[in-house]
């Protein structure tokens, strides 16, 4: 990656403030697509895309604030400024922990969120998006999404969005003794059958590969076969409940699709849809989509009111920990600077001191030996007041420990990295350390 000195800037347009068109606007054509188009802008260094059925999100590690801004424009230019969340550093970090925790998805709790961040953690790594900023913020949020999923019962009775289709079709229609239409093969797919079985005598599965639509065919207890995309037509003219979940960039219906077919409720959970607007105008079918699912689950989510505030509790404690993560590394690269100044010297001195005198090699070990020890122990305390005052966040002291130890280490153009400077007046500067303090960084403390 360029650089670890960034600050992470993030974006969500999802189910809570977005409609269904507008959530399939604001996607890219994949995750991986997406990933490396935010890596061709040269100010990001780091990045990740988040795309399901309901949410498109995108992370960047910037140097500047509005150059990540700029960045997403990917995902935000073509839908309106009300939908979009826009996210700095901690708000960005704090809003992933929720999302794996299932506390941001439709079906709070919903385990099918927290596979859907690891694939997105993977194929970003896989373009080269994750660096260290990421890398810690992500991993922590996985992590967060699976004590909520063992340590609380977030995750009890409706777990995905694909059951609480089910739920719908099952309030809105009669299911028993019917036949129902599964379209897609991913992980949706699977657990749209799996409920689906429950419920009806007959399970077809349509797919584009027809061995995966197989394998999901033979997965449940009932009546279940496997048809083609090219068959669909045929598979709804027998179907009275259809749920939709393919990951195709296009339709995979279209309007003649229900001309010769009887009455049929579907529910389309594909992103972007599968079923064509126009379709719910025939009188014989009934669409459904992402934001029908509200009214289902709302009593699955009051229901895990107890368990979520639990959950909230577990983001806290984990939130103040990846923080603490942060700022402990961002004073470990401070105090690697003071370390290697101090080894400057101290080899420096060590090499006159060899120069002046004839040591043996017994005698020079001595030399070399009493001098690690002395720069070990004179560091030790300020190595420890330095990590103490980034969780503090005080940086003036550790811009006052860097110039106590040497003002110009790196040489006068060396650049110093943002988060030091963040938050920070040239009033901040201890009484007689400006004189000290090179030119240009003055001129970022009084610009900001």
């Amino acid at each position: 990656m360029r650089g670890d000195t960034g600050a992470i800037v993030g974006v969500c347009i999802s189910h809570e403030r977005a409609s269904v068109d507008q959530l399939e606007t604001a996607a890219a054509d994949s995750e991986r697509h997406a990933v490396e188009s935010l890596l061709a802008n040269p100010e990001v260094e780091e990045a990740i895309a988040l795309q399901t059925c309901n949410r498109t999100e995108g992370y960047v590690v910037v140097s500047d604030h509005e150059d990540g801004l700029d960045a997403l424009e990917l995902f935000t230019r073509a839908v309106p400024d009300d939908v979009v969340v826009e996210m700095g550093h901690e708000e960005s970090l704090r809003h992933l922990l929720r999302v794996a925790a299932g506390l941001e998805s439709i079906v709070l709790g919903e385990d099918q969120i927290l596979g859907q961040l690891r694939t997105a953690y993977e194929t970003a790594r896989g373009v080269g998006g994750i660096g260290p900023m990421l890398e810690d913020g992500v991993t922590k949020a996985i992590h967060v999404g699976e004590r909520a999923r063992t340590e609380t019962k977030i995750n009890e009775g409706v777990v995905s969005i694909a059951s609480a289709a089910v739920r719908l079709l099952k309030q809105e229609s009669s299911l028993a003794d019917g036949t129902a239409l599964v379209v897609g093969a991913g992980e949706m797919g699977q657990l749209a059958a799996e409920a689906l079985s429950e419920e009806v005598n007959r399970l077809l599965v349509a797919n584009r590969t027809v061995p995966h639509a197989e394998h999901i065919a033979e997965s449940v207890d009932i009546d279940a076969s496997a048809v083609a995309l090219d068959g669909i037509e045929a598979a709804v003219s027998e179907a009275s409940a259809v749920i939709s979940a393919t990951g195709s960039g296009d339709q995979v219906f279209d309007i003649g699709t229900f001309s010769d077919a009887g009455d049929v409720s579907i529910v389309d959970i594909a992103q972007p849809r599968d079923v064509p607007a126009g379709a719910d105008r025939l009188p014989s079918v009934t669409v459904y989509d992402l934001d029908a699912l509200e009214s289902v689950t709302a009593e699955t989510r009051n229901k895990r009111q107890r368990a979520a505030e639990a959950v909230e509790r577990i983001v806290d404690e984990e939130f103040d920990r990846l923080l603490t993560q942060y700022k402990r590394k961002r004073a470990d690269r401070v105090i690697s600077t003071m370390y290697e100044s101090a080894e400057q010297v101290k080899a420096a001195e060590i090499n006159s001191a060899l120069s002046a005198a004839d040591f043996d090699d017994d005698q020079a070990e001595v030399v070399e030996a009493m001098a690690d020890a002395i720069v070990s122990q004179i560091l030790a305390a300020p190595t420890k007041s330095l990590r103490d005052a980034a969780e503090e966040d005080d940086w003036s002291t550790i811009h006052t420990a860097l110039q106590l130890f040497d003002p110009d280490f790196g040489g006068p153009d060396q650049a110093t990295p943002p988060e030091f400077t963040q938050g920070m007046s040239v009033e901040d500067i201890p009484d007689g350390m400006r004189d000290e303090i090179p030119n240009a960084m003055l001129d970022r403390l009084s610009d900001d």
